[in-house]
């Protein structure tokens, strides 16, 4: 018997990324055992969970090892204790309402966002802005949404919004008719950011065509210019046509213990084949009531430990601590007359590379002359290339160092 594989993979343009990124990185350390690499490359955290969040986990530890205490499987949606600390602290001081039943806590935006597109027909037009968080893309050419891949590194079947310094990293609206439009703001992978009123254009946009936007907000916590919407329910008529995505992640920590949710608005349509209009809401909740048994008890104490008064204050200095060295990054290539984004609103800093030297190469650069490891901005999408991104997630005398190296390179 041979079984038939899903030829859908087989248009996947080659590895993930990251997993690029660390089979280069492995082979240059083998070969240069001494070098002294500084990771500045994928979006990793180096600081330690919180002691606040600490305790929570180890108490909740403990009550799994008592026969009283002890919980076996949970709510696949997510306990109700940690839904109502996110709708209380993460959305009714933004003035946004929502209940129990929109909320699903996850195992992270990752999985979110890649397996979110399941619940879609094969033939709706997916837009996403160019360059883009791989995941986005990838996930809907396994579900065989993209068609092809053509020779200039764009699929024939998905439509690109390119973001770049020449219309300053803002999308323009789709020419064509589309589906669902991937946003992610503040931006992985250029750091940048959409004001309300830019962000309103594309909500209008979606009523006005029933489109519907998957908003990825994985980086809201960064934000500090005002203006900047935190969450894209702070635009007027948007729960009718969003779903959003958040993530503890770099925001507590959490890259390693994994937990983040979803917001999926009851007012939320989409359509089937007669025509008729069905809730999203409910098919997410079969999706993840089949396929997810809900993250561990003992994580999502740990995660409502960081709405704590305590838990809040240690979660600030730790977004503080990297702020403070994405301003290190950024101001350091600004002053050997780099042209840098990103690193104010985002742990992310997005430069464009010197003398239009293509993004591989100048990662080999960095990494061979600097050894720092950086992130080829071509690895995000066509748009990308002639870009890097470097990350704020380093520790602070590490970020110090790196760009101490990098500044003594000759351009």
């Amino acid at each position: 018997m041979v079984v038939n594989v899903n030829e859908n993979y087989s248009n996947i343009q080659n590895n993930y990324l990251f997993v690029e990124i660390a089979r280069r990185v492995e082979k240059y350390q083998e070969e240069n055992p001494d070098a002294d690499l500084i990771k500045m490359g994928i979006g990793d955290v180096t600081r330690p969970l919180t002691k606040t969040v600490i305790k929570a986990f180890h108490d909740a530890v403990d009550e799994m090892g008592a026969a009283e205490t002890f919980r076996g499987y949970g709510p696949e949606q997510g306990y109700d204790f940690l839904i109502e600390d996110v709708i209380k602290n993460d959305f009714e001081p933004l003035g946004i309402e929502l209940k129990n039943s929109e909320v699903f806590i996850s195992d992270g935006a990752k999985c979110d966002t890649g397996n979110f597109q399941e619940l879609f027909s094969q033939d709706n037009i997916i837009a996403v802005t160019d360059p883009v968080y791989p995941v986005y893309v990838d996930s809907n050419v396994m579900a065989g949404r993209s068609g092809k891949a053509c020779d200039d590194g764009f699929y024939e079947k998905i439509v690109y919004l390119p973001c770049t310094s020449e219309n300053n990293f803002v999308p323009a609206l789709p020419e064509e008719d589309v589906d669902i439009i991937y946003l992610c703001f503040p931006n992985n992978p250029t750091g940048t950011t959409l004001t309300k009123d830019q962000l309103k254009v594309w909500v209008d946009y979606a009523k006005e065509n029933d489109a519907l936007i998957l908003f990825d907000a994985a980086y809201e916590a960064f934000i500090s210019t005002e203006n900047v919407p935190h969450s894209i329910y702070e635009i007027e008529g948007a729960k009718e046509v969003a779903v959003e995505f958040r993530s503890y992640s770099k925001v507590a920590g959490f890259t390693g213990t994994r937990c983040g949710y979803c917001v999926v608005p009851e007012e939320v349509y989409v359509k089937n084949k007669s025509g008729e209009c069905v809730q999203l809401n409910p098919l997410w909740n079969r999706r993840q009531s089949t396929k997810f048994n809900g993250v561990s008890y003992p994580v999502q104490r740990a995660a409502q430990a960081i709405y704590t008064e305590e838990g809040k204050k240690e979660i600030q200095e730790n977004l503080d601590y990297y702020m403070a060295n994405a301003k290190v990054i950024r101001e350091s290539l600004e002053k050997i007359g780099l042209e840098v984004y990103g690193g104010i609103d985002s742990p992310y800093i997005w430069f464009k590379t010197p003398n239009n030297i293509d993004s591989w190469t100048f990662f080999d650069i960095l990494l061979d002359q600097a050894h720092v490891v950086s992130t080829p901005g071509a690895g995000f999408g066509p748009s990308g290339e002639g870009y890097i991104r470097l990350t704020a997630f380093n520790t602070y005398e590490k970020t110090v160092e790196a760009m101490e190296r990098i500044s003594e390179l000759e351009f």
